[in-house]
């Protein structure tokens, strides 16, 4: 009996193994998001039956309902809004109940330094996708087609292009409390055993929550194995600034204006989806794929895997210059102290 409780229950810090923490962060998950995405969808899908005129019974059809999903920013907003407190809850409860550490220790003590962190990481994001256009446009591969354009010709452009940027807000904070705060954090603390060291650990738990980020894009519009390899880098480039900091300040801002100013200032498709209600700049693609992304847009794209180095880099000189040193965060691969733990 006692080796069986072994299995699930480290006897030193008297709490649930990784394997089963991270397994119970998906289950409470998995609960609230169904309340709660439920409830967001049957208000989203009144809206847009009311306003389409489509059927009840069509909505059987998962077809039809991906269709709406992906065609419909409105949709797309509110089902990523549902997230937020979906995922915001879930680790919570698990971070008090499985994890036994405080909310903050996956990323958010919210002092002067994060918030100065935090304006980088929008400056990088929104500069990074900058140097992608200006390069492309320079190339040939892009034709400038119209400034401030709707999908809708009669929307106005401020209102409809505050959809897309709550949107993004949503996806920055949720997929980074996720994939870095918590599945990272938890990965490394797992993996430092025996002869592997709490530094080998952050980098395994790295490739291993990057791997995980990329597979969960695979399946999105016009993916392709580049586009996903691709996504994988990406998820090295935003835990860059976790594994420095301990905090999720970068990744979350940097998440952020990467998506927005790729889809809604720029006019590039965003991982395969297309999110351009509005966009600052509206273009017209015409480079070669391997460079520019083609559909999928430039995270498949040479010039997206370059400026995610570029930003690996600039991160890496941004902590160094305001914290004097550069260097892994060992503190991610360690249990919470018994001081620190939530009761």
């Amino acid at each position: 009996m006692h080796a069986i409780k072994t299995i699930f229950l480290n006897p030193d810090q008297q709490r649930l193994r990784t394997l089963w923490r991270l397994i119970g962060q998906l289950i409470i998950f998995g609960i609230i998001a169904l309340v709660v995405e439920g409830a967001v969808g049957f208000v989203a899908f009144g809206v847009i039956l009311a306003r389409e005129g489509i059927p009840p019974e069509q909505l059987s059809d998962p077809r039809v309902v991906q269709q709406l999903i992906m065609n419909d920013p409105l949709i797309m907003m509110l089902s990523y809004l549902g997230l937020v407190p979906s995922l915001t809850i879930s680790i919570w409860l698990a971070g008090r109940f499985l994890d036994r550490r405080p909310f903050a220790d996956f990323g958010f003590h919210l002092n002067r330094n994060w918030w100065i962190d935090f304006g980088f990481g929008l400056l990088l994001g929104a500069c990074l996708m900058l140097i992608i256009f200006v390069i492309e446009l320079a190339a040939g591969w892009v034709r400038v087609t119209g400034t401030f354009v709707t999908q809708n010709p009669g929307a106005s452009f401020l209102p409809t292009i505050l959809i897309p940027l709550v949107a993004f807000l949503a996806v920055g904070f949720y997929e980074e409390l996720f994939s870095r705060g918590y599945q990272l954090q938890n990965l490394a603390e797992g993996l430092t055993w025996r002869f592997i060291t709490p530094g080998t650990a952050i980098v395994i738990a790295t490739l291993l929550s990057s791997a995980v980020f990329g597979a969960l894009h695979a399946g999105n519009p016009n993916a392709t194995l580049f586009s996903t390899l691709n996504i994988v880098f990406a998820g090295i480039l935003l835990a860059v600034g976790y594994l420095l900091t301990g905090e999720l300040a970068i990744p979350i801002a940097l998440h952020i204006t990467w998506n927005f100013f790729q889809g809604n200032v720029f006019g590039f498709p965003v991982s395969g989806t297309d999110f351009r209600s509005a966009t600052v700049i509206a273009v017209e693609q015409k480079g070669p794929d391997l460079w520019t992304g083609g559909p999928f847009g430039p995270e498949a794209g040479l010039l997206g895997l370059g400026a995610m180095a570029l930003g690996i880099i600039l991160t890496i000189l941004w902590v160094k210059y305001r914290y004097g040193s550069a260097s892994l965060d060992l503190s991610l691969a360690e249990p919470p102290s018994q001081d620190k733990r939530a009761p």
